[in-house]
């Protein structure tokens, strides 16, 4: 008998989502004092843990407190405060959902106007024509600021289980840093770190190798990575079927599917291309071919809002 959308669904490290609806991250722009979780991001995931789903999965936390998408962003570092983020686990835990907190690094994207640092794995800045004056000009990261960002990534991850979490979701899409280091036409890197798919995605794999040893086995660890970039020569399906591969051997969980970045913005339902023109499952015909293959258990975001159009991703 084929699973419905309320078949529960065993992860590899042993946790069971009650269903197989996710609630995807969103910028919610919530942060309070000390770019903490405050009651308005709280109450708002108490009443979202209580709808049901099988897992919500949060927006937006930031493992550098001076590389930021915007303000209202939370950052959980190694100076933060851990009772905020205790309160905000259990807040979205309260129905019996599952809480995963999904970790970010904006890389360039960054507004001009915010301050801190704007990194990319070359000095390539974004392109938006006549807006693109609004992001920072990015500089090139140095390995040691590399190595540096890879343990913030796992120090994040390690205080989100501290809290309460039930996992994390290491964000490789949307433009954000490491699906520029993915990108060819971001990253022109002649080190270890660029060139070929398998040096471009050493940052993503390094991440999540490391995560994996800091985090307890019952403890979820996805990636969200984008099914394409939707540019002419980026990342691509190809490039996205072996990336999943080569995060296979790492104990990842669920890969979850989107596209765009701030320059080609597919994941707000924008037409990329003939395959993301539905206004609901923007990436659903690049998921069904990847699923075809893909030795991870695959979840899909994009506009997904009514029930037939989600059995529809889930046949």
């Amino acid at each position: 008998m084929s699973p419905t959308l309320f078949t529960p669904f065993t992860l590899a490290s042993g946790q069971t989502l009650r269903n197989r609806i996710a609630k995807a991250a969103m910028e919610e722009g919530l942060a309070g004092p000390g770019q903490a979780p405050d009651d308005r991001l709280i109450a708002l995931y108490h009443r979202w843990g209580v709808g049901g789903a099988g897992v919500l999965i949060t927006g937006n936390v930031m493992v550098h407190a001076e590389a930021l998408t915007g303000p209202g962003g939370v950052v959980l570092d190694a100076n933060s405060p851990l009772e905020p983020f205790v309160k905000w686990a259990k807040a979205g835990k309260a129905g019996g959902t599952k809480m995963w907190m999904q970790i970010s690094h904006p890389g360039r994207q960054v507004n001009a106007n915010m301050p801190g640092v704007v990194w990319g794995p070359s000095d390539v800045a974004v392109d938006v024509g006549k807006h693109s004056k609004r992001f920072g000009r990015p500089s090139a990261m140095t390995p040691q600021q590399i190595s540096a960002t890879i343990q913030r990534f796992v120090t994040t991850a390690a205080r989100a289980e501290e809290a309460g979490f039930d996992g994390v979701e290491v964000h490789a899409a949307h433009g954000y840093l490491l699906s520029q280091f993915l990108s060819p036409l971001v990253n022109a890197r002649t080190d270890e770190w660029g060139g070929s798919l398998e040096n471009r995605a050493r940052l993503l794999l390094e991440i999540v190798r490391q995560v994996r040893l800091a985090v307890s086995p019952e403890f979820a660890v996805a990636v969200k990575l984008n099914s394409a970039d939707f540019q002419r020569g980026g990342f691509d399906a190809d490039d996205a079927l072996r990336v999943i591969e080569m995060l296979a051997p790492l104990g990842v969980d669920v890969v979850e599917l989107s596209g765009g970045s701030y320059e080609s913005p597919a994941m707000t339902g924008r037409a990329a291309d003939s395959r993301t023109a539905a206004r609901e499952a923007y990436f659903l015909e690049l998921a069904a071919e990847l699923a075809k293959t893909s030795p991870i258990p695959l979840m899909l975001t994009g506009g997904i809002t009514r029930q037939d159009t989600a059995n529809t991703v889930l046949a």
